[in-house]
């Protein structure tokens, strides 16, 4: 502790402005502390500045909380502080990794958020697929009573040693009892800046038993030598995930940096070495956390998009004998940052998808003479030694999609895959993960149920199957009763599609339990009486269906179910066909439905009500949805203006709503939105 404190003090004298108020140094001074900075050919820029606009607040993706907890310290013997962000969707229902962040010796654990602002930060990079969702743990590194930045704070140096009992022992148990993180190793990273650039190669490299990704940005003289952090360089090199070290040109401390980086060159141990034109400032420390978040808790860490490619100074953990090397000939423009896809089979790797909405197709078919898929102007599939075909679609919009398989002319599924009922048959289906996927997401909140009944149909003749979703709490009350949504799918689809492509009961439970939605019951049947083949739509008649509905589905519901009966509380709505049926069924029922919603389906206007008998006196709510692809100049395919027709209902005193799901086509992604939107509104 007093070589220690020494140290500082001597650093004191060449540094005090810069390094003790953890402030914006003038690049002009730069050379004043320690004499002139001399840079050897390593020292240089690997990644390039970013925009100021990657801490810039967006309103339109998710955000992630920021939260100052307390929790008691053994090592110090009182109650301390930390602040935590928790990102985007944070559930119970997943396990995190954690990022551990330290500030300089100036600050305290309101430090990063001040000089950079890391939950925008965060929420950018995780919205634009750059980095895993994490939690990020901001602790006071100064383990004292007094923790306060007061005074001569060089004088509380000591503390910042103890901080490595207080980080191991107290800071990280309490982080993993309170929130649903992944405990080992390999999900844990340690990154700071300045003073805590050193205490983070201090704790980390001597600790990698609890650490597997460490950084030190513009790391101060409390760094211990080279030979201290790392007297096994090949054990060092084995554990660690990565090791980033970075620091500017101007700043009077980079000696500290060059000396650990000369020897990890020296002894053969992979890092990474940036060294911009900045000094010992937030610039430099925003920036670099930028780029080091991008490549913690991958699977495959590599260099960011915006980086200017390693220097002989930078270099990246090499692929050992029997790695999964496939990454090597993924092709130009392709960021290789895959993943399982959320729907495949249980224990399959593959298909896998990337943060530009492209799938990476395996398939093993070492007999086959060509593979492909169904997704238009994919790369073409290339044959590997070991019979694996490998293949990428192009970018997809979020959301779910169908696809098939051709292998060697023949369209089968992809067994990797789950199976669901679209474009007429069962197949493939994989979910691009959307950033707004939070809203449909299974969590630890009241469920209902989704019930699979059969009621029997006098004018087809046939038994007819249905799912009703009733909502949390319908088993426990039984005197409720409660309104009805009549939904229905979509053409080639079936009763299936709303519960199990377009979660429909995630989507109630979930806005049920943030108390944006009245808990109503919804139904959703097969859509269709007459058995045509695919493109034969034109050959469907409604009529039929129309009578199934209205007279025999809508009686058997409200005799076994505790439904309210009255028009005012029943809707109807439909998305693409569903959506058509809608229209023509409830215009044509008004005594039955009050509320009306068309996803992708039409449009109701000013000639629809004068045509309607009753229609402004009944009808509660019209709602209209589109995806913002599927309409061109603010008209869709058929010609119509959604907006301008919801608009005319306006204009007549109706109570109509008009939504456009941005940047998604005819899609499910479009329509589990459009529920989203839709619920609210209804009874």
């Amino acid at each position: 502790m007093r070589k220690l404190l020494v140290l500082f003090m001597l650093c004191l004298l060449q540094v005090t402005s810069v390094f003790a108020q953890d402030e914006p140094s003038n690049p002009s001074r730069g050379r004043r502390f320690g004499g002139p900075i001399e840079l050897g050919p390593d020292d240089k820029q690997a990644y390039a500045d970013p925009p100021d606009s990657i801490v810039e607040k967006r309103d339109n993706i998710p955000h992630g909380k920021l939260e100052m907890i307390e929790y008691e310290s053994k090592t110090v013997g009182t109650t301390r502080k930390m602040n935590v962000y928790t990102p985007p969707g944070y559930s119970t229902d997943k396990k995190y990794p954690v990022l551990y962040l330290l500030h300089g010796i100036g600050g305290d654990e309101t430090e990063w958020q001040r000089f950079a602002t890391p939950d925008m930060l965060f929420d950018n990079l995780i919205a634009d697929g750059k980095a895993v969702p994490m939690i990020v743990v901001m602790p006071n590194g100064r383990a004292q009573k007094n923790d306060r930045a007061e005074g001569d704070v060089f004088q509380s140096a000591p503390a910042f040693a103890v901080f490595e009992r207080d980080l191991l022992d107290d800071v990280i148990p309490t982080i993993e009892s309170r929130y649903s993180v992944q405990p080992d190793r390999e999900h844990r990273s340690l990154a700071g800046l300045s003073m805590g650039g050193g205490q983070s190669l201090n704790f980390g490299l001597t600790n990698l038993d609890t650490f597997a990704w460490v950084g030190g940005f513009s790391s101060a003289p409390n760094t211990k030598a080279p030979e201290e952090l790392i007297p096994d360089p090949e054990k060092t090199a084995e554990q660690l995930k990565l090791l980033w070290l970075s620091c500017g040109n101007q700043d009077g401390l980079i000696r500290i940096s060059q000396r650990l980086q000369r020897y990890l060159k020296d002894n053969d141990v992979p890092h990474v070495w940036n060294v911009d034109s900045h000094g010992h400032d937030p610039t430099h420390w925003r920036n670099n956390l930028y780029y080091f978040a991008q490549l913690i808790f991958q699977k495959n860490p590599g260099l960011p998009t915006e980086s200017k490619g390693a220097t002989s100074g930078t270099t990246t953990k090499p692929a050992e004998a029997g790695d999964d090397n496939e990454s090597a000939n993924t092709p130009e423009g392709i960021k290789d940052d895959f993943t399982p896809a959320p729907t495949n089979q249980p224990g399959k790797e593959y298909p896998q998808v990337n943060s530009q909405g492209r799938i990476k197709f395996r398939v093993v078919a070492p007999e086959a003479k060509s593979v492909a898929t169904t997704f238009r102007d994919s790369t073409e599939f290339v044959k590997g030694d070991d019979g694996a075909w490998i293949g990428y679609s192009r970018p997809l919009d979020e959301g779910f999609h169908y696809y098939e398989l051709v292998i060697d002319g023949a369209h089968v599924p992809d067994p990797n895959s789950k199976y669901y009922f679209g474009a007429m048959r069962w197949g493939s289906g994989i979910e691009i993960p959307a950033h707004d996927r939070d809203f449909y997401a299974l969590k630890n909140v009241p469920h209902g149920q989704v019930r699979e009944i059969f009621f029997h149909s006098e004018s087809t003749n046939t038994e007819r199957r249905a799912f009703v979703y009733t909502p949390p709490g319908y088993d426990s009350d039984r005197e409720k009763r409660y309104p009805v949504l009549y939904l229905q799918h979509g053409w080639g689809e079936n009763e299936y599609g709303w519960s199990v492509q377009g979660h429909a009961g995630w989507i109630m439970d979930n806005l049920i339990a943030e108390g944006k939605a009245k808990p109503f019951i919804i139904v959703m049947t097969y859509g269709m009486t007459n058995e045509i083949g695919f493109g034969g739509l034109r050959n469907f008649d409604i009529s039929a269906f129309e009578t199934v509905l209205v007279d025999e589905l809508i009686p058997y519901i409200e005799a076994n179910f505790r439904t309210l009966t009255d028009q005012p509380n029943r809707a109807m709505a439909g998305l693409s066909m569903g959506g058509m049926e809608t229209k023509l069924i409830t215009l044509r029922n008004l005594d039955k439905f009050s509320h009306i919603g068309l996803f992708s389906g039409g449009t109701i206007g000013k000639e629809d009500v004068e045509k309607t008998e009753g229609f402004q006196d009944q009808v509660k709510l019209v709602f209209v949805s589109y995806g913002s692809k599927e309409v061109d100049g603010g008209r869709t395919r058929r010609g119509g203006n959604p907006a301008d027709s919801v608009e005319q209902l306006k204009e007549m005193g109706i109570n109509a709503h008009y939504y456009l799901s941005p940047e998604t086509a005819h899609e499910w992604q479009t329509w589990r939105r459009s529920l989203k939107e839709f619920a609210p509104l209804l009874f």
